[in-house]
């Protein structure tokens, strides 16, 4: 018995150009032209990269500081050892406030030696302590930030162009009941945020200090 014939024209078998696998496997070589306008991308590519990491790092330094905590006169507020990120244009935009805590260089301290240290007097403001208490115009402060009452006594009247502050540890902290006024112009910024270590990052509270109005 004879096969049964195939119906239909088979098939004929597929077959690649040489050629065409060669442009697969081997892309042809780019010209000198090519070249020189790739390399001249890079640098270009490189340049901005340059330019903007410059600016970044100058404009971030024109609008805040970093600042270490040296020292125990802050407690309980701030801990020896922290990093503080500091605001400079806080009072470019507004006024120091009674309860900000500020970054400032030392007055007459050719050194440039940077303290930090709370607000408690402003310009006109009349500040005292007496039986272990701070009062401003003679209204005693609420001040549930502090590592203990102050043991020492005096009055104090801030002139114009000038702060009062003290840290929050008041017995081991040298500030204007030790040395005087700060000249306003002595403040670099105002102290936002612990960023390191880690697990102290948090943000810094300015409590708002309550006070009679300067007596004219």
């Amino acid at each position: 018995m004879e096969p049964y014939p195939p119906t239909g024209d088979a098939p004929e078998p597929v077959s690649f150009a040489n050629e065409s696998n060669d442009a697969l496997m081997f892309p042809p070589a780019k010209t000198p032209a090519e070249d020189t306008t790739d390399w001249k991308q890079l640098a270009l590519d490189l340049l901005e990269t340059v330019v903007l990491a410059v600016v970044l790092y100058f404009g971030i330094n024109y609008l805040s500081a970093r600042v270490r905590v040296d020292g125990y006169s802050m407690n309980p507020t701030l801990q020896n050892g922290e990093y503080v990120l500091v605001s400079k244009v806080s009072y470019l935009l507004g006024e120091p406030q009674r309860g900000d805590i500020i970054v400032f260089d030392f007055p007459g301290n050719a050194s440039g030696q940077d303290l930090i240290k709370r607000i408690i007097g402003l310009p006109g403001d009349v500040i005292e302590t007496r039986a272990r208490k701070v009062f401003i115009n003679g209204v005693e402060i609420a001040e549930p930030y502090i590592n203990a009452a102050p043991n020492y006594s005096g009055s104090w009247e801030v002139p114009d162009g000038f702060l009062f502050v003290l840290g929050d540890n008041r017995n081991d902290s040298s500030d204007s009941h030790a040395w005087g006024m700060l000249p306003i112009g002595n403040v670099i910024g105002k102290a936002i945020l612990i960023y390191w270590p880690p697990p102290d990052w948090n943000l810094i509270n300015h409590f708002e200090l309550v006070a009679a109005t300067p007596l004219p």
